[in-house]
């Protein structure tokens, strides 16, 4: 039996050799080592042999056997990495290639619609004096709710609309943090370091927790802008608004300004937006009723005001916030938001500039 299960090895070795496939390796490893394969076999005759035999035979099979699966798995281990060997090699790329060669080569994609509306929004505003602000993404409650004039049992502050840090060495929860709700935190960084008159705008991300449709999302852009001075009204704000939306749509659009109520604006408006979708016959993006809430907008509160450091008895102004997601929509003609949030390149690749 000895002599049988050397002989048993010497042949899975030739034949082992030979192979240069997965499938064909596992057959040849089912041969020997399945439930009826030769190896097991023998260890089934085990039970017709003394016991002094049994302790020869019983060690030096599953010693074969050991060996087999190890020879197995090496060669398995080999395809692989020949394998992958192989397909580095195929698809080599050679980086001191001129671009004009890598072009007709590479696939290039485009640069994201929101960068696109961001950039072009920035260009419309500088050219009318406002400077660029940015700030940071975690904020703490006074510059994303009280600065605002949103007290402590305000709607906003619940958990369903924010996303709040827990700091597990704090010994209170006196000063939380949380991933800002809007840009208009920079806002109120922007009047702290500013003395009046001044002019701003502030793009960025920001965070709610929402539940996603064809027009919201949990993570979206907003480009929030404010101007302080001397006796500016609400036609200043209409005029700049106006003069926005014509530059980024190339014509007269139609809007429509209703009252709404936003805490750091009084009085405040909802700037809307005819849907260019559907040309304002109701669709999934404005909820069927032909028109887009845009810029939420309004003058200055003068709590806001007095938070920035700044005297609302001798100065005013307004601000607004922009959704750009859901100007980017009305661009493109983009029926759902969660497009622009799909890191997919086919549908950024459409939006090539060269």
């Amino acid at each position: 039996m000895l002599e049988k299960l050397e002989k048993l090895f010497n042949e899975f070795t030739s034949a082992l050799e030979k192979l240069s496939k997965e499938a064909e390796i596992l057959n040849l490893k089912s041969e020997y080592l399945g439930k009826k394969g030769a190896i097991s076999q023998i260890l089934a005759g085990l039970r017709d042999c003394t016991p002094e035999e049994k302790k020869q035979l019983g060690p030096a099979a599953n010693e074969v056997k050991n060996k087999i699966q190890e020879l197995i798995n090496s060669k398995l281990q080999k395809l692989e990495i020949d394998a992958i060997n192989e397909k580095l090699a195929s698809e080599r790329e050679d980086l001191s290639l001129t671009d004009s060669v890598m072009a007709s080569n590479n696939h290039h994609g485009g640069i994201h619609p929101v960068t696109l509306i961001q950039t072009e929004i920035e260009d419309i505003f500088l050219s009318m004096g406002f400077d660029i602000l940015d700030g940071p993404h975690i904020e703490d409650e006074f510059h994303n709710f009280e600065a605002l004039n949103i007290p402590a049992d305000h709607p906003a502050r619940d958990m369903q609309d924010t996303f709040w840090f827990h700091d597990p060495h704090a010994e209170t929860d006196e000063k939380k943090f949380l991933l800002r709700t809007h840009t208009s935190t920079i806002q109120v960084r922007g009047m702290t370091s500013r003395k009046p008159p001044f002019r701003f705008i502030a793009p960025g991300k920001v965070f709610r927790c929402e539940r996603t449709d064809a027009s919201h999302e949990m993570v979206f852009h907003q480009l929030e802008g404010m101007m302080v001075g001397k006796d500016i009204s609400v036609a200043n704000l209409i005029y700049f608004m106006k003069s926005l939306l014509s530059e980024i749509f190339k014509k007269e659009v139609e809007v429509r300004l209703r009252p709404g109520f936003f805490p750091f604006v009084e009085p405040g408006f909802e700037l809307d937006i005819k849907c260019l979708i559907c040309s304002g016959k109701g669709c999934s993006v404005c909820k069927q009723v032909g028109w887009v809430e845009l810029l939420p907008c309004g003058m200055v509160h003068p709590n806001v005001l007095k938070a920035g450091g700044i005297d609302p008895d001798e100065f005013n102004g307004f601000a607004f916030g922009l959704g750009l997601d859901r100007l980017v929509m009305m661009r493109y003609h983009i029926d759902d938001i969660r497009h622009l949030h799909g890191a997919d390149l086919r549908f950024s690749e459409q939006f090539k500039t060269f």
